[in-house]
């Protein structure tokens, strides 16, 4: 069996990755066409004077090629003493290496250090690339009866925007110590 390469680098964004970050985010959002959410697909990303203010707080992280552009990114914040992914996305020119659960790990492993619970996201239920993905990496549906406030609120903004709550989850994915779950196996 050939040796395998390392994981590419992950490390906390800088200013002068940002301007990439909306054209990788429009890029990884073109599956959406596929599976005719060309709605999802056509939402304008993010401004890179967006992700500012994650950046300066050391809430997003870019995953990078051997010349240092972000290949990947995923930006999180703080709600309900959990880590929310707020986004992740990965280049279709870098898909299926495993960026995106080299990204979550990465999180998990920052949450892990600051002592938060778990890592939870908001995603659509239909969407294969989404909670089914999510479920292999370890995370789980909650039950309307278990969303925090933070969530709800996030619920809230999505219904705003014009999203389907009917195809819409909230997941969790507790934190171990090490930040690391251990669904490798299952994978």
């Amino acid at each position: 069996m050939p040796p395998t390469s390392p994981p590419p680098p992950i490390r906390l964004a800088t200013p002068t990755d940002l301007p990439s970050l909306p054209a990788l985010q429009l890029a990884a959002g073109e599956a959406f066409r596929s599976i005719g959410m060309a709605e999802i697909a056509d939402n304008p990303p993010p401004r890179a004077e967006d992700f500012a203010p994650h950046q300066q707080l050391g809430q997003l992280w870019v995953t990078v090629d051997d010349t240092d552009r972000p290949q990947g990114f995923v930006l999180v914040r703080l709600l309900d003493g959990c880590a929310h992914i707020e986004q992740v996305s990965v280049h279709p020119a870098a898909g299926g290496r495993g960026l995106g659960r080299e990204l979550i790990d990465h999180v998990a492993g920052w949450a892990a250090g600051r002592g938060l619970a778990a890592l939870t996201l908001s995603t659509f239920r239909s969407v294969p690339w989404n909670a089914p993905y999510y479920r292999r990496l370890g995370f789980r549906e909650l039950p309307n009866e278990d969303l925090t406030p933070g969530l709800r609120q996030v619920l809230t903004e999505e219904a705003a925007f014009g999203l389907d709550l009917s195809d819409r989850a909230c997941m969790r994915r507790p934190v171990t110590a090490t930040g690391q779950e251990s669904v490798r196996s299952s994978e």
